[in-house]
């Protein structure tokens, strides 16, 4: 398991390079000047020219690029163009909410998805399979910031049973933590457990049909113990690469959630950099965000090794 997690990480270091240059590239390819928005519309040429200079988008976009990047590789992303504020202390005190509703949410989409197609796939054609068809079906229609609107004026306005709005961290309570991530992580994964759902009923009925699975319960064991150890384990390796995904659509749902809830996570910050071509702020929010994705990647892909020994290295 060992050398196959260094391989993995090894083959995501020219992946990591390529996001660089095209989060580099694509901020500075968007539309105007950057200098031109920080000073406003009134701005002369002259004081134009000089915070080109002084924010280096005068010099050639290589030599930019080159310093940008090994900066970057120490962890300072520079300085927001706006504020003058470090953006690793942005992207410090932002990302740990934004993580915290995309891992709750993942959390209630593995916990729902897996147990609801689990228990679709032992009940086949049976009246619990079709409600658990139904359900994931509304599941896939319903967007999940409706869902967050539903759930923060019924549950969070009218009844007052959990906070409608703000965010409080671990530090300083971790029940209200936790009671101001229920709400957003439930309307963040109920959309990912349909599909999830799905996925394990279909992965469960396939394996339940293999040679294996027959072969084991004519030895006489019992058939939970059967599904449990022969079958969830082969039936969760297409799974994996599901969860992976929607692991990776739950930083992107996580920016509208966060809105609605009035929590402040990367998502609001990083759609006030792009409106004010904070070029530094969104430079670090992407590079990030890709980060935590392609690792995220490399963990599906050692969840493969675990399921899987074939895939292992020798």
């Amino acid at each position: 398991m060992g050398r196959t997690f260094a391989y993995r990480l090894a083959t995501a270091v020219p992946l990591v390079f390529l996001v660089s240059l095209l989060a580099f590239a694509l901020v500075h390819l968007m539309p105007g000047s950057a200098s031109e928005t920080i000073l406003g519309e009134g701005a002369s040429p002259e004081a134009v020219a000089a915070l080109d200079q002084q924010l280096g988008f005068d010099r050639p976009l290589h030599e930019q690029y080159w310093n940008w990047a090994t900066d970057a590789v120490r962890g300072d992303f520079g300085k927001s163009a706006i504020t003058s504020r470090n953006v690793s202390d942005t992207l410090i005190e932002r990302f740990p909410v934004t993580l915290s509703v995309a891992a709750g949410g993942l959390l209630v989409a593995v916990i729902i998805g897996v147990l609801g197609g689990t228990i679709a796939a032992l009940r086949q054609g049976r009246l619990t399979d079709r409600v658990i068809s139904l359900a994931t079906a509304t599941g896939l229609a319903v967007p999940n910031f409706w869902v967050a609107i539903l759930l923060a004026f019924y549950i969070g306005v009218q009844r007052g049973w959990l906070p409608a709005v703000g965010y409080t961290g671990p530090t300083e309570s971790v029940i209200e933590w936790v009671k101001h991530l229920i709400m957003p992580s439930i309307a963040l994964g109920l959309g990912s457990a349909a599909v999830i759902a799905r996925q394990m009923r279909g992965g469960l009925l396939d394996v339940l049909e293999r040679p294996y699975i027959r072969a084991a319960r004519a030895k006489g064991l019992r058939f939970g113990r059967v599904v449990v150890i022969h079958g969830m384990k082969n039936a969760l390796i297409p799974v994996a690469t599901v969860i992976g995904f929607q692991a990776s659509v739950m930083l992107g749902g996580a920016v509208l959630v966060e809105q609605i809830f009035g929590m402040p996570g990367i998502g609001v910050q990083a759609v006030g950099a792009v409106l004010s071509q904070d070029l530094p702020v969104v430079q670090g929010i992407v590079m990030v965000s890709s980060l935590i994705v392609i690792l995220m990647n490399v963990m599906i892909d050692m969840s493969y090794a675990y399921f899987d020994p074939r895939v292992r290295l020798a």
